[in-house]
């Protein structure tokens, strides 16, 4: 049991809707490497911002607010509950506390020069973003070029750090009030779910996934950079054995994993439940009771 079988569970409970907060999910075609929600899931409960946008376009968190804000609107209009679900930390805290963002796009030639930087120097753009923005620098893989890249396009035009830009919430214009809720394992079961799910993957076919992506899009865009897709691209490629990329997607994975906690134990306003202890009814109990205490005031 994790986070989207709770989600469903939950939905079905209290007459809602899912609202994927998953910065891949957005993508078609790309299923296996994501976990999206099975077929069947998604028929018992409606998921919305999954399957949006083709790998190579572009999308970002401001795209994510705008659309999630319509699809909350949208399910409060039917009286049914929005339910957010998903890891992606910038998504979650950008949708409900209102971060800023740079008002100019990417700059083509920046970006250029910066992707062209990670292939002929790796290592230099992460050394950049910490003189920079040290506290962005902490949150990112040093080989997260994607993230760093946008990072450092963000205070090259507009001046400002993206760690700038997120502490200027903007509280008076929050729509909405939200309960938090968060699911942690034990950290040795934990990583073994994930070597597990690794597994799975690529008993369901991610390679294959993976060949027809690299098919469709050979100049393997920003999506295809994602934590599942780059080790077995690797591996398609001729630089590591299928062993080894399996060995660095499950490490990545854990890797990932802690960041993300990290990211969310920060916050406050989230109450976790550790899922090795505690059964997924008495959860649902408290988020429900939570609701009638936010609609008593």
């Amino acid at each position: 049991m994790g986070k989207s079988e709770l989600a469903i569970k939950l939905a079905q409970k209290l007459n809602g809707e899912i609202i994927s907060a998953d910065s891949m999910q957005v993508y078609r075609e790309m299923d296996i490497g994501t976990a999206k929600p099975s077929q069947y899931e998604q028929e018992l409960i409606p998921h919305h911002l999954i399957d949006i946008v083709d790998p190579n376009e572009r999308f970002n968190v401001a795209d994510y607010v705008r659309l999630a804000e319509s699809k909350i609107e949208e399910i409060v209009a039917r009286n049914r509950l929005p339910i957010i679900a998903g890891g992606t930390g910038l998504y979650i805290n950008a949708l409900f506390d209102g971060f800023l963002f740079p008002d100019s796009g990417a700059d083509p030639t920046l970006r250029k020069q910066l992707q062209q930087q990670a292939k002929d120097v790796p290592d230099s753009l992460h050394k950049q973003l910490i003189e920079i923005d040290p506290e962005s620098a902490k949150r990112l893989h040093p080989n997260d070029h994607r993230r760093i890249i946008r990072a450092l396009e963000v205070y090259h035009t507009t001046g400002k750090t993206i760690t700038e830009l997120q502490s200027k919430m903007e509280v008076h214009e929050r729509k909405y009030r939200p309960i938090f809720i968060g699911l942690n394992r034990e950290r040795t079961k934990l990583y073994q779910r994930i070597e597990t799910r690794v597994d799975q993957m690529i008993k369901m076919g991610l390679v294959n996934e993976v060949v027809d992506l690299l098919i469709k899009y050979p100049e393997q865009p920003t999506a295809l950079q994602a934590i599942g897709y780059k080790e077995i691209a690797l591996f398609l490629h001729g630089h590591l054995t299928l062993e080894e990329a399996i060995y660095v997607l499950k490490r990545d994975t854990r890797r990932y994993a802690k960041r993300q906690l990290s990211w969310f134990r920060r916050d406050k306003r989230i109450q976790w439940f550790d899922l090795d202890q505690t059964r997924i009814e008495v959860i649902i109990n408290q988020i429900q009771s939570k609701i009638v205490e936010l609609q008593a005031t």
